[in-house]
Formats: structure tokens, sequence, C-alpha cells
């Protein structure tokens, strides 16, 4: 993990963030609520439509349609993508916040 000092501030590069990466892709992804980037609603995961199954998946909304989530799978590599969600919110452990 390298550092990087930019004007006084100390930035870490990404690896910094792979402990808190592993606990939001090792939990139950079905309950993990997702917000839609195109009309701003909120539903958990398990409960939107899944397309394409075959090959990974397509997650939409179901209110506009917007394509919320995207994973793809190639061989040992698993691309994601959520560009059509404005965030993804997963409960870790038994925290109540």
């Amino acid at each position: 993990m390298g550092e990087i000092d930019d004007e006084g501030v100390t930035w870490l590069d990404g690896n910094a963030a792979a402990g808190v990466l592993s606990q939001v892709f090792c939990g139950e992804p079905s309950g993990a609520v997702i917000v839609c980037a195109g009309c701003g609603a909120t539903a958990p995961v398990g409960a939107l439509p899944a397309y394409g199954l075959e090959l990974g998946a397509i997650v939409r909304c179901p209110h506009c349609d917007t394509a919320v989530l995207r994973i793809g799978a190639a061989g040992a590599t698993l691309w994601v993508d959520l560009r059509g969600a404005v965030s993804l919110r997963v409960r870790i452990g038994d925290s109540a916040s």
C-alpha cells in the first residue's frame, strides 16, 4: 500500500479500502438495499427483477427500468457495475444502524 503526500495531505492507495470492501462483498447480498439513480426508488436487491442469468445478471429498477446492477462472469473473474445505482447499503454483523 503506497502513501502519496499531496500538499500536506496523506493519501493511501485503494488497497487501504480492502478491509471495508471485504465486509461489503461477503454478506448476504439479497438484503442489501439499492437506490436507483434513475428515479430514486429504494428496494432490497432480492426484491428486484433480474435478467440474463446464464452469463451473469442485470438487475433492474421495477419503477423506471434502469439497470441498477450488472454482474458479469468471465472465467475466474466477476465484473460488478453499479453505475445505475446511487448507493448500495449493506448491513454488517448485528449492527443496529
